[in-house]
């Protein structure tokens, strides 16, 4: 159990009668949260938020697949290369005239229109674990400087909007080996809250939020109502009155966001129309774009749906097809059209990125391995024109022979359209200023 409440009288079991009752409003729902709610709550209290008035409203949702997805085989095909570079799929047209996907994605050809693809992304990098910290930070990693996945960033800027943390994590499909997807020099109250649940389970549990069967709010209701009680004689005899505030800004915020309404709404999918969740799609990506629409609603700002076996080093073409992107080519432009219909759209950035491209040969297992100069990224929402489809590979898929943009740039333009400034600086732990981020921006898509 974490303890979020150090100090004060104790026991002779190491315990405070204050710290019992606060143990027992929290552990007593089942709650042991994270260390990172914890500092986040504290990060409330300090004044998160620096951007201020210069931050837009604009939320972020980020699709990651994790492992590398194949251009070849989805947004760039290669119809005239030889069959050992086209691969086994065949190509179709998209909702844009002259433009071509492979015959494994009809839904996101269909509903190109809502989105921009980037066909133009160079890597820089074919490296596992070292992909999820450059292309989530859009700083190469650098073993002396931990730079702060976008999510972080968010969260250290801008800071709550309601009870709910700036930054979640659905899944559990990061590489954390070089820092990918956490707050490196911003500390650990700036991570993300990682909910590693399946939402599309029968019995979708968010583990430290959702109380047990037989737990009330007018259970929990008393149990403030008694800590409530001992804090006030506390507080009257205690020298430092100031400390008891400090200590429990982590409490309130924890409980908080435990029993808020719009934390409970938030995870309650079985509210949802049963024929709006088939339509995302009954398997765990499908839900989880679902639940990260609605932790928009709740005022999540930053999202990341995570997703992972995309590493098609065999079988490459047998994985994608049948397992791989059915799920996502169902799921991703529900979540577009969802969000549209609500009226969500221009006020959230949907992005999906991966580690980097695969090569363009196949290898001798059907599969494709990594490919550090060539690959796709996606983009949609928040003023980005749809149906854009910008830059272009060689005959092979290789290299980009047109509008070429990297890593920090797609970060850079994800920084823009969130308001964040392309300057901004943060204090590393030995207190250096450092720039977050030194990109240009895609400006076709601003």
């Amino acid at each position: 159990m974490l303890n979020l409440f150090p100090g004060t009288m104790r026991t002779c079991a190491g315990v405070s009668r204050r710290n019992f009752l606060q143990i027992g409003t929290l552990a007593g729902i089942g709650v042991s949260l994270p260390h990172v709610l914890s500092q986040q709550a504290l990060a409330k209290t300090k004044g998160s938020g620096h951007v201020g008035k210069n931050a837009s409203d604009v939320n972020c949702i980020l699709v990651w697949t994790q492992g590398g997805t194949s251009h070849h085989d989805t947004f760039d095909p290669k119809p005239q290369a030889p069959i050992n570079v086209k691969g086994e799929y065949g190509t179709i047209d998209t909702a844009v005239p002259g433009v071509q996907f492979t015959e494994i994605v009809p839904r996101m050809a269909l509903e190109l229109s809502r989105f921009a693809v980037l066909r133009g992304w160079n890597p820089m990098n074919g490296s596992h674990g070292v992909a999820d910290q450059h292309v989530m930070s859009g700083r190469p990693f650098n073993p002396a400087m931990h730079y702060p996945t976008i999510g972080s960033v968010v969260s250290h800027e801008m800071g709550f909007k309601t009870a709910m943390p700036p930054f979640v994590q659905l899944g559990g499909h990061v590489d954390r080996t070089f820092g990918g997807g956490k707050a490196g020099i911003l500390g650990l109250e700036h991570n993300p809250f990682e909910i590693l649940a399946d939402p599309n389970a029968e019995n979708f549990v968010v583990r430290d939020i959702s109380p047990p069967t037989g737990i009330t709010n007018e259970r929990i209701d008393r149990r403030k109502r008694v800590l409530s009680m001992v804090d006030s004689l506390q507080r009257t005899s205690s020298l430092q009155p100031a400390d008891y505030d400090a200590l429990d800004e982590n409490y309130k915020t924890a409980l908080e966001m435990i029993t808020a309404q719009e934390t409970r709404r938030a995870f309650q999918l079985d509210k949802e129309d049963p024929r709006l969740r088939e339509q995302y799609g009954r398997n765990p990506f499908g839900q989880k774009c679902l639940l990260a629409r609605r932790l928009i609603e709740a005022g999540v700002r930053f999202v990341t749906i995570s997703d992972g076996g995309w590493d098609t080093h065999q079988n490459n073409f047998t994985s994608l097809k049948g397992n791989l992107i059915p799920r996502i080519d169902q799921g991703l432009p529900q979540l577009l059209i969802d969000l549209e219909q609500r009226g969500l759209l221009e006020k959230t950035l949907v992005v999906w990125l991966t580690d980097f491209g695969r090569t363009p040969k196949i290898n001798s297992a059907s599969g494709r391995d990594h490919w550090a100069s060539a690959g796709f990224a996606i983009m949609a929402g928040a003023g980005v024109p749809g149906g854009s489809v910008l830059g272009a590979t060689d005959d092979e898929g290789s290299q980009p022979i047109r509008n070429q943009y990297f890593s920090e740039d797609i970060v850079a333009t994800i920084y823009h359209k969130l308001g964040l400034p392309l300057d901004l600086h943060a204090q590393s732990p030995d207190g250096r200023p450092v720039r977050l981020i030194e990109g240009q921006l895609i400006r076709e898509w601003i």
